[in-house]
């Protein structure tokens, strides 16, 4: 008997096998009932059963085996896909989903050839069987990761939008106590929450920027006309205010007048030149210079000290990398490595972008922002 016949004549047995084995995969399976547990099997078996059946060529059958395959003529969502994605919601884990394959074809071929004996001619049906299978799994494991990973960024959103009512209660109470003027320890306890509190909306504002890239929604941007000297000259203000032991330089140059988003350029170069604070040379200055010309503006922050190895230099701007030499452990702990990753982004919201050079004397990002008609 051919094995797509046999699948289809023993289905129920097929199937009761696949539930035996899923009940095993604890502890999602101990709140999953028949169906829960059988859900898109009979489907899959079935589209599995008429791909054996459709003529292929070879290379059909390569991409199939390497998981590249189209899946089913006619059919939007495979039933593996779907499959891959309940899987996901019901707790399961990625190695217990790929068991479940396993099990499957294993107990689909030792069924077919205790019942047949399959003749040499029919022996191509088990090729045909796993290639249809390994394709079934890759389309399940990338839904699964799919449906992970939107998890995931909702948990982040949540999250961030929760933390901000306590951290806000966090910050008033802390500035309250400091106006109190009831003391140098209730002073330096009020500063140490103001500080603490300041670290803690820092992460949480890199937080909610990355979940919302990783969504699909980018950063958001609200260019109005501003001259880009004063934009980012105040924002270097306060940043000498928060780190008075380094020294920052700002040098401009040419017609910084454009239509830019005032304050997530200000970000972007608190990003660089926080990073250059953290990991260049303590005893050298930070040095900005800012340039336009007739179609662009660039920024280009420097520090001097150890160059970036070529291996981090090619995924600086990658989301939770961080460097290993951060002169400041204190604040690289405060850190989630997120700050080159969405100054990277507000530069692309901009249509521009952002680069990184580096060797023993000096490391520079430089970005590059076109000039937009005010």
């Amino acid at each position: 008997m051919r094995l797509a016949d046999f699948i289809l004549r023993d289905m129920e047995p097929i199937l009761t096998k696949w539930e035996a084995f899923a009940a095993t995969q604890l502890p999602a399976s101990a709140y999953m009932g028949s169906p829960e547990l059988r859900e898109g099997a009979e489907q899959m078996l079935r589209a599995v059963a008429a791909d054996l059946r459709t003529p292929q060529t070879r290379e059909d059958q390569r991409k199939k085996s390497l998981g590249e395959g189209t899946g089913v003529i006619g059919v939007t969502e495979s039933a593996a896909r779907t499959h891959g994605t309940l899987r996901a919601r019901a707790g399961f884990t990625v190695n217990q989903v790929a068991a479940e394959y396993r099990a499957l074809r294993a107990s689909v071929l030792r069924l077919w050839m205790d019942d047949s004996a399959p003749e040499l001619t029919e022996l191509d049906d088990v090729i045909r069987f796993n290639e249809a299978i390994d394709q079934a799994l890759a389309e399940s494991v990338t839904s699964f990761n799919s449906q992970i990973e939107q998890n995931r960024n909702l948990l982040l959103g949540m999250l961030g939008h929760d933390m901000r009512s306590p951290l806000q209660a966090i910050q008033v109470t802390s500035s309250y106590l400091a106006a109190l003027n009831a003391g140098d320890d209730v002073s330096k306890a009020a500063g140490r929450l103001i500080r603490s509190g300041s670290r803690m909306q820092a992460l949480l504002d890199d937080l909610t920027e990355f979940n919302r890239t990783k969504l699909g929604l980018g950063i958001n941007v609200t260019p109005t006309d501003v001259n880009l000297a004063d934009v980012l000259a105040d924002e270097l203000e306060e940043l000498r205010a928060i780190h008075p032991e380094r020294r920052i330089d700002l040098h401009v140059m040419g017609d910084l007048q454009g239509v830019w988003d005032s304050q997530r350029l200000q970000q972007l170069l608190g990003n660089l030149v926080v990073n250059a604070i953290k990991y260049g040379a303590q005893n050298t200055p930070v040095r900005v210079t800012v340039t336009g010309d007739a179609t662009h503006v660039r920024i280009d922050v420097s520090n001097n000290g150890s160059a970036i190895e070529p291996a981090m230099l090619s995924r600086i701007f990658d989301p939770l990398e961080r460097g290993r030499d951060s002169q400041n452990q204190d604040e690289r702990a405060g850190s989630l490595g997120l700050g080159l990753y969405i100054a990277s982004e507000i530069a692309k919201a901009h249509h521009g972008a952002i680069e990184t050079r580096s060797d023993e004397s000096e490391t520079t990002f430089s970005v590059s922002l076109p000039r937009a008609e005010s």
